[in-house]
């Protein structure tokens, strides 16, 4: 397999770099938009700022309304992303600064140290098994431990363990046990400079911390998780055999969701539409039923926005299989001794008068914010935001790759919220404004 990896020895041997294009961001837009940039020809660095390239969408359990399975589509393109001899991919690693130089573009990166030689790194799991410290997973939202020499996932792309050093005890059995040597704890940060022609971002999305509605007890009901949560209990790749309640590790009998958690919200800063809540539930709704055929899941929604393509169909679908729709706004959770949950609602089709119903899961359907790291890029020459905060399009409807810096380019969900084909469909306009870009360079 051809190394395509910032850290190979080729290619290691100069902190100076030139390139046609610089992707920000590894996920499912990001991939995109370097796969049509290097097909074309052009020489492309992508950086993500995790340790591996995959974005939100490898964490995903299926895709909506066909409810494909969100891996089998992630794991293809991540491979060809990977394989692709045009592509250099720098993970662990961010955009210092971005600045003009003439007719191109000038970029600092920070490389992070993994505290383990990537050129010598097998991808084997004897450090992780070694490891004494077990830490939450932050690839599962807590749900279960990891280790603080670890592989950050199954299917990480590179599968390059790297060491937590704020949890690691320096006690060196990784160290000792790693067959390659390839643990060095001297690593530091690297910096690189980069010459490219054009820059697309594709940053994605952040989630709107759950713990912000305090009404709603996250963080201090363990039966209350987010949505996130409930795809990897869903996930091929899941951490349990089943979904399981956080609280005592038993099957829940009946689930509630509670829609727009984040999003049309003023009192949280988030007045919009999301766009992919309503979907994601009904989906996440849809696989509970076949996974706890007992269950009943309710979902409690203010208005259910199903514009796309087969979503009224979807949403639909998931009335027939007996997922119970309540047209309410929740205003409260409360925790009984059990673990068990009582939601306060107004109830919209019954005069708005307010009801109590208990539940044993509550599952949050949080909203997408914008990725703040975005504004940081740019300090010679400010990127300019829309009133959301997200990246603004200088014309959302004839060019709306375009941004307000001559070259830079948005992709995905960095331009506002948008499901997974409408990311893809972004990439595709990005890469193809970026190339002809490049192409007009004299």
């Amino acid at each position: 397999m051809m190394n395509n990896n910032i850290n190979s020895p080729e290619q290691r041997s100069t902190n100076k770099l030139k390139y046609d294009a610089l992707v920000i961001g590894g996920g499912i837009a990001g991939q995109e938009a370097s796969l049509n940039l290097a097909n074309n020809g052009f020489k492309v660095l992508m950086v993500e700022k995790d340790l591996s390239i995959g974005g939100k969408m490898i964490q995903l359990s299926k895709v909506f309304p066909t409810l494909d399975c969100s891996a089998c589509i992630a794991t293809p393109k991540i491979s060809e992303t990977a394989r692709n001899p045009n592509i250099t991919i720098m993970t662990y690693s961010e955009v210092e600064d971005i600045k003009r130089d003439g007719n191109g573009l000038k970029a600092m990166i920070i490389e992070k140290p993994r505290y383990v030689k990537a050129d010598l790194c097998t991808g084997c799991p004897i450090c992780e098994e070694k490891c004494p410290v077990v830490v939450e997973d932050e690839y599962n939202y807590g749900l279960a431990g990891r280790k603080a020499a670890f592989i950050p996932f199954d299917l990480a792309s590179p599968r390059i363990a790297a060491i937590d050093i704020e949890n690691c005890t320096l006690c060196g059995a990784c160290e000792r046990a790693c067959p390659p040597n390839a643990i060095d704890f001297s690593m530091e940060k690297k910096e690189f400079d980069l010459s490219v022609k054009s820059v697309i971002i594709a940053t994605g999305f952040e989630l709107f911390p759950a713990e912000k509605k305090k009404e709603y007890g996250f963080g201090k009901f363990k039966n209350v998780i987010h949505s996130m949560q409930m795809d990897r209990l869903l996930a091929p790749t899941r951490p349990f055999n089943n979904v399981l309640r956080p609280s005592d590790g038993r099957m829940p009998d009946n689930i509630a969701y509670v829609l727009c958690t984040g999003s049309r919200d003023l009192s949280v800063g988030n007045p919009i539409c999301s766009q992919i809540c309503c979907m994601y539930s009904i989906k996440q709704a849809q696989l509970l039923l076949g996974a706890l055929p007992m269950t009943d899941v309710t979902i409690y929604y203010i208005d259910i926005r199903a514009f796309g393509k087969g979503f009224d169909e979807f949403y639909e679908q998931g009335k027939s299989m007996g997922v119970e729709f309540i047209k309410g706004k929740i205003a409260k959770i409360e925790e009984k001794e059990n673990g068990n949950l009582t939601l306060k609602y107004e109830d919209f089709e019954n005069g708005g008068k307010t009801v109590e119903a208990d539940h044993d899961l509550v599952v949050l359907s949080v909203g997408v914010l914008p990725n703040k790291d975005v504004s940081g890029f740019f300090k010679s020459e400010p990127l300019a935001l829309d009133i959301h905060q997200y990246v603004k399009q200088e014309d959302e409807l004839l060019s709306p790759a375009k941004t307000s810096i001559e070259g830079v380019f948005v992709a995905g969900t960095s331009s506002g919220p948008m499901d997974i084909p409408d990311s893809i469909l972004s990439a595709g306009a990005a890469s193809a404004e970026a190339a002809a870009f490049i192409r007009g360079l004299k």
